[in-house]
């Protein structure tokens, strides 16, 4: 970012400590805004339809979370849980909003990061896809005899 935008940037974010375990949004939750990891870990997790919790990955320090929910002003898909005490920025999403039409520049950071994002999952699709379930498991066909 340049000098301005840093500057116009360092006035809608807000800085805050959390504890470990702390839920910064949850699925299905109207969206706020973003947050941003400065250092800790979060696990990003979605309710399967059997209501089971699953893993999708764990985010790091420097990673934006909740941005696509922000910029399609939808409710969060997912759910971010710390894995550790964290220093987290948020920003509101109508400020967020105002900050990438005054600073057009920075979509095209954004529109880049929802690129990775998206890349991520088709990768960890790809890699689920080729994991083989365990045969113990499956239940042998019947076996079909014509006479």
């Amino acid at each position: 970012m340049s000098g301005e935008a840093l500057m116009a940037f360092d006035e809608i974010k807000s800085l805050a400590a959390y504890p470990k375990g702390s839920i910064l949004f949850s699925e299905g939750r109207p969206v706020r805004g973003i947050y941003i990891l400065c250092d800790g870990r979060a696990k990003l997790s979605i309710c399967a339809d059997n209501g089971k919790r699953l893993t999708l990955r764990i985010a790091g320090p420097g990673e934006v979370l909740g941005l696509g929910a922000a910029l399609s002003n939808t409710p969060y898909e997912i759910t971010a849980e710390l894995l550790d005490a964290s220093q987290v920025v948020f920003v509101r999403r109508k400020e967020l909003m105002k900050f990438l039409r005054d600073h057009r520049n920075i979509c095209m950071q954004v529109v880049n990061m929802l690129s990775q994002d998206l890349h991520g999952a088709y990768e960890r699709v790809r890699s689920i896809s080729t994991i083989r379930p365990r045969h113990s498991r499956l239940i042998p066909r019947p076996r079909i005899l014509y006479t």
